[in-house]
């Protein structure tokens, strides 16, 4: 958002980490200083970093978060209640919805009206599986709201027209009574509007949302935004933006569309093998190469959110145009035996690792990143949690997010670190990563994520005017690499209480394990 102030908080919290000798790969007898600014806070962590993707894919929606009013499984109206209550728990802030590739073949009409009368239809982006629409519109907004979470809805682009969107747009938000759509939309059971938070325009114009140039996906972006107006609330609308490094489709974008739009959509994917997507590597079983590679390759988040910032500040120096990480996380092959066109995978320690460092660089970045939802939120790719019939598993993912709760809405703190590196062959990165909040209460949080699967660090943090005299915290860590929760052992990867950090004579001091997430709170 223009013109946000930064206010003068406490004193400098200066992080003095020390490196212990490292085994063979890492490097020996190094110390790690870090600086946290907690005198010139910057801007805030909007909570909608924290959002989530839900997508017709595989079984992330059917099975995953809706199995009818009929179902054996404990339901609310058809909703899962045990996936209600895990999402709830971490206060999801907000979910995209339908899609993904699978928006821009969606047609919203497709998806209202009497269950048993909505056509069925083939997902040909996804498995080739029967769609049978009976999760819709009235669904999704049903479910955003049992979650408190804010909406976002992907409009159909693609194979769609202005009209349809305007119209669904209309349908959703149309004050009680106003139009012939807020009366369809009451005969099919909600007589209120509800509130549209974000309108996704089109999604991936550059592939498999109809493998447009940057030129022609700026004229339909500006042609659909200028008819889709919402009836009541604000909703912002979120352009197609670039994938990776793609900053031509960001220059075009914002040169041809920035005063048009609210948000520029970034997707990129973190994969072990970058070079091959039909050879990504497996979620389970992995060398340390592999833990090695993935980290490296999710890091390259900073620079990319870094590039594609410059380019909106030369159009948008303001920054009112956000820079929304809709689609991030990890993507490896499929699970062995699944119908690929599900993207099934487990989810391990690697992947929790994974997003902390990411929520770091959202929150490095968050005067322009002020939303992102990571890909997807159950059962598909990095999901926060995995069904199968009745049972349900919390992913290491989950418990990331679970730890950074305190992050939603925080103020962030500036961070800058130098010392040793974490090295593996051709890898070469910092062998820790720190970010710091001062949540809405006024406490200071302090995350550390080891990256280095072998060596523990001993860390010394001197408080500079700060009054704390205690740290207490959470750790998320384990034996293996690949460690993950199963349906036979769900708690295999969970936080535990952390007790190993001191606070005497104005210092903190602790010992941060190898592989590990620590998030302290100073009281």
């Amino acid at each position: 958002m223009p013109g946000r102030r930064r206010r003068a908080l406490f004193g400098a919290l200066t992080l003095a980490i020390a490196g212990i000798a490292a085994p063979a790969g890492a490097q020996d007898g190094a110390t790690i200083t870090a600086t946290i600014r907690a005198d010139q806070p910057g801007p805030k962590v909007d909570a909608d970093i924290f959002g989530q993707f839900a997508e017709h894919l595989g079984t992330g929606i059917y099975g995953g978060i809706w199995v009818g009013k009929g179902s054996s499984i404990p339901n609310e109206d058809g909703y899962r209640s045990d996936v209600l209550a895990a999402l709830k728990a971490i206060k999801v802030p907000m979910v995209r919805w339908p899609g993904g590739c699978f928006a821009d073949e969606y047609h919203w009409r497709d998806g209202i009206g009497p269950q048993k009368d909505r056509p069925v239809k083939i997902n040909t982006n996804w498995g080739g599986v029967n769609e049978d629409n009976s999760f819709g519109t009235h669904e999704f907004m049903g479910f955003a709201e049992r979650l408190g979470a804010r909406a976002y809805v992907s409009a159909n682009v693609g194979s769609g027209t202005p009209a349809e969107t305007a119209r669904w747009v209309e349908y959703m938000t149309a004050a009680a009574n106003s139009s012939s759509l807020a009366r369809e939309r009451a005969a099919n059971g909600r007589t209120e509007p509800w509130t549209l938070a974000y309108l996704g325009i089109g999604n991936e114009l550059w592939g498999c949302g109809g493998n447009m140039r940057p030129e022609y996906a700026a004229d339909l972006t500006n042609r659909f935004a200028t008819f889709a107006k919402a009836g009541t609330g604000k909703m912002l609308k979120i352009a197609s933006g670039p994938s990776d490094s793609n900053y031509e489709w960001t220059d075009t974008m914002m040169r041809l569309s920035g005063k048009t739009i609210d948000g520029l959509a970034l997707h990129f994917y973190t994969r072990p093998r970058d070079a091959d997507w039909n050879d990504k590597g497996p979620a389970l079983g992995f060398p340390e190469a592999e833990w090695a590679s993935t980290l490296q390759h999710t890091l390259q988040m900073d620079e990319f959110i870094t590039r594609h910032s410059a380019i909106m500040d030369k159009y948008d120096p303001e920054k009112r145009v956000m820079l929304a990480v809709d689609e991030w996380g990890t993507w490896y092959d499929p699970t062995p035996g699944s119908n690929p066109g599900f993207l099934q995978q487990q989810n391990s320690l690697r992947d929790a690792i994974v997003a902390a460092l990411n929520i770091h660089i959202f929150t490095r970045h968050a005067e322009r990143v002020r939303m992102a939802a990571i890909a997807q939120m159950v059962n598909v790719l990095q999901a926060m949690l995995l069904t199968d019939g009745p049972r349900m598993v919390k992913t290491p993912t989950y418990w990331a997010f679970d730890l950074y709760m305190p992050w939603q809405n925080a103020t962030s703190l500036p961070v800058t670190v130098d010392g040793p590196r974490y090295r593996n062959g051709t890898v070469d990165i910092p062998a820790i990563s720190v970010s710091a909040v001062r949540d809405t209460a006024g406490a200071v949080h302090v995350a550390l994520v080891n990256v280095d699967p072998n060596r523990a660090l001993p860390v010394t943090v001197d408080l500079k005017g700060v009054r704390a005299t205690a740290a207490s915290g959470r750790i998320l860590t384990a034996e293996a690499m690949d460690a993950h929760n199963s349906f036979e052992h769900p708690g295999a990867v969970a936080p535990k209480p952390f007790d190993a950090a001191r606070v005497a004579g104005g210092k903190l001091a602790t010992r941060l394990p190898p592989k590990s997430v620590v998030v302290l709170r100073l009281r």
